[in-house]
């Protein structure tokens, strides 16, 4: 697949660097040659330091034959403008990243369309409802609802007084129980666990359930006395943050510390939760924090541009008495590291971005997929058609691959788990959960 990424920024460059690893045809465009300095050299990746909005740049990179043009620039505007001109040069399918939530609303897909623009994405407005949802329920590390809650994904790590420890998953997960363990992320390695398998304390184990399971499953994995958030803290008044407070439930309260006198005066006007206060100062300044009452707060998220501030934020807050901790970590290197320190949930922009650019070459029906920032693993969103595989025979009889596990489906709005004896249907939505590469090989399957 030819594929044009406008932008050298921290997205595009992840972008360019992932999807180079599977063999496409990557082009980057940038018009500062500082930011593709060296990336043609380490990837297999063509450079070209040309402005993105110029049809003549354009023309160069061939965008007449692009199979996807993406543009990530810091600007949206120049992103709109670049993808509405690759699509009129011939590129068959264009995707920009944009600031204005306005842009991203289902009723303006189809104008948007006619443009030129197949496809909107925002990462901090992303970013920011999934932060909402981990810190509406601090016991999870991850939370992820299917088809509007009809199943859901979750994620937790299992402490020593988890009452689901060394026994074998077939023993816990037998064919009625009301939740699946679709993976186990243990240490540097993720599972897809078989009946012999057992958890052990410091696991982060994903279950796919019902809406009704899941108090269960938080008594099983010892998580009853994680307190309910009402009280947050929030250093960096990024957009990240701008879009969780806006979006945060009335019983909730809000103080955002921001360092730039600047930004903070800006959040005035952009925040409008009035359960919000912004307060001018540093979110690492542990008396200001304690002035603030942090110990009163359930949760903390650090949300700076800054990986290593966030990481060290978070531990002082967990000093402190936080419970709950979200830390931004946009440097992939320093992921691992946030998880060994056990920072909490973990939140990188770029995996969105990825995300959505790589549901778009699939093609099979996938409706999304979501990378598990800790693991490495995706999880996809299917849509079965009525000529799919995976409609001829029982799960069991579907020689699926050992990296890939079936976790549940939606049929007619109502979320059930898959088993061994499961019919999948034309029109059912189906959760799989692929450890890395387990996507591609999965595909034939929905087709």
């Amino acid at each position: 697949m030819k594929i044009i990424i406008a932008g050298a920024g921290a997205v595009g460059t992840h972008l360019a660097k992932l999807l180079s690893k599977e063999h496409h045809d990557i082009t980057l465009l940038d018009e500062s040659p500082e930011k593709l300095e060296d990336l043609s050299l380490n990837f297999d990746i063509m450079t070209l330091a040309l402005p993105p909005c110029s049809i003549t740049a354009l023309e160069q990179a061939e965008a007449r034959h692009a199979d996807l043009f993406i543009a990530v620039t810091p600007d949206e505007a120049h992103n709109m403008t670049a993808c509405m001109l690759a699509s009129k040069l011939g590129a068959k399918r264009t995707v920009a990243r944009v600031d204005n939530y306005e842009y991203t609303l289902p009723q303006h897909r189809d104008f948007f369309r006619t443009v030129g623009i197949d496809s909107i994405i925002y990462p901090e407005m992303l970013a920011g409802r999934e932060i909402l949802h981990n810190i509406k329920r601090s016991w999870t590390r991850q939370w992820w609802e299917v088809q509007n809650g009809a199943l859901i994904l979750l994620g937790v790590k299992v402490r020593a007084n988890a009452h689901i420890l060394d026994r074998p998953l077939k023993d816990l997960c037998g064919p009625d129980a009301p939740y699946h363990i679709v993976a186990i992320k243990r240490d540097d390695e993720t599972l897809i666990p078989h009946g012999n398998h057992c958890l052990r304390a410091g696991d982060i184990v994903y279950f796919m359930t019902t809406p009704e399971a899941v108090d269960l499953i938080r008594r099983l994995a010892g998580k009853e006395e994680y307190p309910d958030v009402d009280n947050i803290f929030i250093m960096g008044g990024s957009s990240t943050a701008v879009h969780l407070v806006n979006n945060m439930p009335d019983f909730m309260h809000a103080k955002i510390l921001e360092t730039s006198t600047l930004r903070a005066q800006h959040l005035e006007e952009v925040v409008h939760n009035r359960h919000t206060l912004i307060l001018h100062g540093d979110g690492r300044d542990l008396a200001l924090l304690e002035e603030e009452g942090i110990r009163k707060a359930q949760a903390f998220a650090a949300l700076t541009q800054h990986s290593e501030q966030n990481i060290l934020a978070c531990l002082a807050a967990k000093r402190l008495g936080v419970r709950k901790t979200v830390a931004m970590v946009e440097n992939m290197d320093y992921i691992s590291m946030a998880e060994s320190l056990d920072i909490g949930t973990i939140i990188n922009k770029k995996t969105f971005a990825a995300d959505h650019i790589y549901q778009m070459m699939l093609r099979a029906d996938v409706t999304s997929v979501k990378s598990l920032t800790v693991a490495n693993a995706d999880v996809a969103e299917y849509h079965v058609t009525p000529q799919a595989l995976v409609t001829r025979r029982p799960v069991k009889d579907l020689n699926l691959p050992d990296r890939v596990t079936l976790g549940g489906l939606v049929r007619n709005g109502h979320g059930e788990l898959i088993n061994g004896l499961t019919q999948i249907q034309p029109g059912d939505t189906v959760v799989a959960f692929c450890l890395a590469g387990g996507i591609k090989r999965l595909e034939r399957y929905f087709k």
